[in-house]
């Protein structure tokens, strides 16, 4: 079965084993890496969410389900489709254009 992942959808995500300072547990993730990319991988990028807010230009604020909360940028990570376990959702548009420039500055070359 061919599972269908798009960008900037919200997805439950197993990330464990972690090492380290890396996010652990299960937990949503927001799916970054493009749609030719998931299309055609077993794998695809992915920031984890925590509701644990931390004041680091990575961390972007939102609210998903109702919960305050943060995508963490400076965690993301490659991940294997086997890891994902549901869609939860998609975020808002304008939402994800701040993703990118987010995105953009933290692999700017300068």
């Amino acid at each position: 079965m061919v599972m269908v992942v798009r960008r900037f959808e919200v997805w439950l995500v197993n990330l464990d084993p972690a090492i380290g300072k890396e996010i652990k547990k299960t937990r949503p993730c927001l799916i970054i890496s493009p749609d030719e990319t998931n299309k055609y991988l077993d794998t695809i990028v992915g920031a984890p969410m925590t509701t644990i807010i931390r004041n680091y230009p990575t961390r972007i604020r939102c609210v998903f389900q109702r919960k305050n909360g943060q995508v963490a940028i400076d965690q993301i990570r490659y991940l294997d489709k086997t890891r994902l376990i549901k869609k939860l959702g998609t975020l808002h548009e304008q939402f994800c254009k701040v993703v990118c420039k987010t995105l953009l500055e933290y692999f700017a070359f300068e």
